[in-house]
């Protein structure tokens, strides 16, 4: 085969697209984890509707897998594909618009059917003239029928061949790219050889099969190759935000000593974070699928209560739900994590889509004066240390705290170093082991105005918890006034004092300029990018992104001040910007805002900073 008109890129965007059975996830996931494994850095964006099955060949049936690789280490999956992957035409007109300029589009012929096409709404008979792709490099293999000659010697039933289609757009990729097929191969015999290895073996045959025509078809004119990223030297995995974030409280509760416990009830997109750590039962990992999300909090805090570091997951409504119990973990001032993974909202929303439209509810969502620790995670192979952090500081300060992630990064995967866990500091929470002279008074407190944390069953340390108002020393039910106000002002100074606990706030790029861009958690990615390449071109422009929110960092006013303008960028209608008016109102923040249930662009934050700079 003629590999000669080889052609080395700096980074290229392929996004897989099909009808939501056909194995677009795994297809994506597959050609990610194989350039990851070549040391490329990746960036990957899994899309996919909120139905558990929209009719099929429909538009909103799609479900999607975009992945970002390059020699250098991707910051976001990119805002348009260079190689667009169709199974069907609804996945065609679904991802028109995410097509570069020039880009090629893949297009399994065999669903150019009547009925496929008028399922996906198409005025016409043909797509690919009424989509205007005439100056794009249009290839039509007949997929679904190549992949059935090649598994007709396997025995399978129709069903199960067609099922491989996905395989044999695989094989195509890998063969434009220079990928080899080594992981795919392992992973499906992982996955299938054991209870059905002709699956795995026809998975191969497929591969093998799209690999062969790319090789042998004049519709290719060259083939590509991505060199790997110079990342810092260690031992690399790919890794999602959910399950760095499982793994993450499980380094934080080995760091405290402590076992883990996790109460949660199932919900998209939070749930494979219960599902990591149901497995991690040989790190002594304790996880109770709830019957509704206040059991799974209550169950949280009952284990803390007990010796546990406590854990629930969720997303945005189970917070709401939440939101009594977190209340009554403020007022037992017991250590307490609660990640919620935002989506779309409100109500039930848009399940599978990303938002960070929970930060007002994750501030003040309670009843009365009750305040927690906020932090934010910023890009899938971050959601490990922020995870940790948010159970450092809860079990330190002896308070909750509420860990945001979001549907992008939770969702999406990157690579990641695997860190040594000596250079993690170990967390030390106020226990109290001995009853001290005189008796334990509950709400005696340490320099960080944390309360000592003493396990049941200990004598002379018997106390009492619950929701009802403590006396500020002796913990008996209180109603005095001046008590209350008391406890008031302390819980809020006890959060306000880890802000000594938490790194001061950092400015990328130069430390004073003409616009000082400011994001929070999961839109790192975009804003950075960004942001590098508007400096590149000469522009005075910084990031001031935060993943600590309640408290914020130390040092934030003195950057704020050194800035012509600062604009404020999330994935809501203004809930940070509206926050830092509240904290800091000197400063004037201007706005950019999107509800669109996807990440930002790097194109269109690129337009808005320009604006404000003219």
């Amino acid at each position: 085969m003629d590999k000669t008109n080889v052609q080395e890129l700096q980074d290229v965007v392929i996004r897989f697209s099909g009808d939501s059975g056909d194995g677009m996830q795994l297809t994506g996931t597959l050609f990610s984890d194989t350039s990851a494994l070549l040391g490329n850095g990746i960036s990957t964006f899994p899309d996919y509707p909120a139905e558990i099955r929209a009719p099929q060949g429909t538009v909103a049936g799609v479900s999607g897998f975009q992945v970002h690789f390059g020699d250098h280490r991707e910051l976001n999956p990119g805002d348009y594909c260079d190689v667009l992957v169709a199974m069907n035409p609804a996945a065609l007109k679904a991802n028109r618009k995410w097509l570069k300029k020039g880009a090629t589009v893949i297009l399994d012929g065999d669903s150019l059917t009547e009925e496929h096409i008028k399922k996906a709404g198409f005025t016409t008979l043909d797509p690919i003239a009424e989509l205007g792709l005439e100056e794009y490099n249009v290839v039509v293999p007949d997929i679904t029928t190549m992949t059935k000659e090649a598994l007709a010697s396997t025995g399978l039933d129709n069903k199960s061949v067609v099922k491989c289609k996905n395989m044999f757009a695989l094989g195509i990729c890998f063969y434009l790219y220079n990928r080899p097929e080594d992981h795919a191969r392992k992973y499906l015999d992982s996955k299938f050889a054991k209870k059905n290895p002709a699956v795995a073996e026809a998975n191969k045959l497929a591969i093998d099969a799209g690999y062969n025509y790319a090789a042998n078809t004049h519709q290719f004119a060259n083939t590509y190759t991505i060199a790997p990223a110079k990342l810092e030297k260690g031992v690399y995995r790919s890794i999602s935000g959910n399950v760095a974030t499982a793994w993450g409280l499980c380094a934080a509760a080995e760091k405290a000593g402590l076992p883990l416990f996790c109460g949660s009830y199932p919900i998209t997109p939070a749930t494979v974070i219960l599902e990591e750590l149901a497995k991690r039962k040989d790190l002594g990992v304790k996880t109770v699928q709830a019957e509704d999300e206040i059991a799974g909090i209550c169950t949280a805090i009952g284990a803390a209560y007990a010796g546990n570091f406590a854990v629930t997951t969720t997303s945005g409504p189970g917070l709401s739900l939440k939101s009594e119990a977190l209340g009554l973990a403020v007022m037992t001032e017991l250590p307490l994590v609660l990640v919620d993974v935002q989506r779309g909202g409100p109500s039930t929303g848009l399940p599978t889509k990303t938002e960070q439209s929970d930060l007002a509810q994750a501030l003040w969502g309670r009843n009365g004066e009750c305040p927690v620790i906020v932090v934010a995670s910023s890009s899938p192979s971050d959601c490990f240390h922020f995870a940790f952090e948010a159970g450092r500081l809860a079990m330190e300060h002896m308070t909750p705290v509420i860990l945001l992630s979001d549907g992008f990064i939770a969702n999406g995967s990157e690579p990641w170093r695997i860190p040594s866990m000596k250079d993690y500091p170990a967390i030390k929470p106020p226990i109290v082991d001995d009853a001290p002279e005189g008796g334990f008074m509950p709400y005696v407190r340490n320099e960080k105005l944390a309360r000592g944390w003493a396990f049941p069953g200990k004598v002379g340390l018997e106390h009492r918890v619950g929701g009802l108002e403590k006396d500020c020393v002796k913990g008996c039910i209180s109603h005095d006034p001046a008590n209350h106000q008391k406890m008031v002002d302390t819980r809020a100074a006890k959060v306000a004092k880890a802000a000594e606990d938490i790194p001061v706030q950092t400015v990328y790029g130069d430390a004073e300029g003409d616009l000082l861009v400011v994001g929070w958690g999961g839109t790192r990615g975009h804003l950075q990018t960004a942001v590098d390449e508007m400096r590149k071109e000469g522009r005075k422009v910084s990031l001031c992104h935060f993943n600590y929110i309640n408290p914020l960092p130390r040092g934030v006013r003195e950057i704020f001040s050194k800035f012509g303008q600062i604009v404020v960028c999330e994935l809501n209608e203004g809930q940070f910007a509206n926050y830092l008016r509240q904290s800091m109102q000197e400063f004037r923040y201007e706005q950019y805002n999107k509800c669109e249930g996807l990440p930002f662009t790097v194109v269109e934050l690129k337009e808005k900073f320009e604006s404000l700079l003219k």
